[in-house]
């Protein structure tokens, strides 16, 4: 039932006052933000779309993230430590002899990412390529560092030839066959391997991993 305007109280009619006020500054408002508009003022921008996301992208986001790691990391290493081995620090209990040295560790990182991603990209694997340590002429940190920058190269080749359609297409590997999305996750995988260990290898020689500097 609605009251007559007289039969309101005082708290009433001061509430009624001021919701015609908000209800008049709203309208105004409106008609400006219209007018203003009209006139051609700039309107809010609007939110940038999120790039579709498919197979290519989503496993070429994981080849660069492990690109972007080991080759930092293999730069925070100085030349001069190159050939260090966990053996030269005689640990007591440890195991560590005849493991590979900094260098071929390095060089056996870049090397299995030849053998997994030409196998997508249909490339051949370099002929300096004799061993799982890579290529033996392959001495200076510039020389292993671009090995491994130039292997991760095939590596962005190869994600770009994944569709949802091919993924589970079978290819030769290892003396069997596997699915064209294993052979990639497989690689990624292996880089995650040998970067826990590249890890190590820089923090017995007192260097934070440069991934890790800015992680807290």
């Amino acid at each position: 039932m609605r009251l007559p305007i007289n039969k309101l109280s005082y708290k009433e009619k001061l509430t009624m006052k001021y919701l015609g006020m908000f209800c008049l500054l709203a309208v105004l408002s409106f008609a400006t933000s219209t007018l203003g508009f009209a006139q051609g003022a700039t309107p809010p921008a609007r939110p940038t779309p999120v790039p579709s996301v498919n197979m290519a992208t989503a496993i070429d986001l994981q080849v660069s993230g492990y690109e972007n790691h080991m080759v930092e990391a293999a730069e925070a290493m100085p030349e001069d430590k190159f050939n260090f081995t966990p053996a030269s620090l005689n640990i007591p209990g440890s195991a560590y002899k005849d493991v590979r040295t900094f260098a071929q560790l390095i060089k056996h990182s870049a090397t299995v990412n030849y053998r997994f991603w030409t196998i997508l990209t249909g490339e051949k694997i370099p002929d300096n390529i004799k061993s799982t340590n890579g290529p033996d002429e392959f001495k200076t940190k510039a020389e292993i560092i671009q090995f491994l920058k130039d292997s991760f190269a095939v590596g962005h080749r190869a994600a770009k030839t994944l569709t949802a359609e091919n993924a589970l297409e079978q290819l030769p590997f290892r003396g069997t066959t596997a699915a064209r999305i294993n052979i990639a996750i497989g690689a990624v995988i292996h880089d995650a391997d040998e970067y826990g260990q590249i890890v190590e290898y820089l923090r017995m020689n007192g260097i934070t991993p440069p991934a890790s500097r800015n992680s807290h």
